[in-house]
């Protein structure tokens, strides 16, 4: 399959620094065959160190990925727009040049949990419920 026949999948969140980032860096290692995956926020913070953590731990490399927002997006086409928290989707209703959009609400990991290590296990289920979502929806 050529990157010309993958389709396009854009995972949109509020700051794009932990769950849009997980997700785009799921799809791609585990669906890179078939999908080219982005994301964006509707405003640009810094990727959490938490989600680069934890995403290392399963060989997936964040650490030069950067917050953007969507933006840098509008003017090019996306097979699948998905926003992966409630306000994004308030926001960003609709998203001009997708041919779908779809929405899965994930939790924000950087809200829960009072020690580093609660923190760290709400990034890892996060990560685990993103990767089950998309397993189930992109396979």
């Amino acid at each position: 399959m050529t990157v010309e026949s993958k389709q396009r999948v854009l995972f949109l969140c509020t700051h794009n620094s932990a769950r849009s980032q997980m997700a785009e860096g799921l799809l791609r290692a585990f669906h890179g065959d078939r999908y080219e995956s982005f994301s964006a926020g509707t405003e640009a913070t810094r990727v959490k160190e938490m989600a680069v953590e934890v995403m290392a731990e399963l060989g997936i490399d964040l650490a030069a990925h950067h917050s953007k927002t969507l933006d840098v997006y509008l003017d090019e086409p996306m097979d699948v727009v998905v926003t992966v928290c409630d306000s994004a989707r308030e926001r960003c209703p609709y998203f001009p040049r997708a041919t779908r959009q779809m929405h899965r609400s994930f939790e924000d990991p950087s809200e829960m949990g009072s020690t580093p290590e609660e923190r760290r296990d709400a990034f890892r289920r996060v990560r685990d419920e993103i990767r089950d979502w998309l397993d189930a929806t992109f396979s």
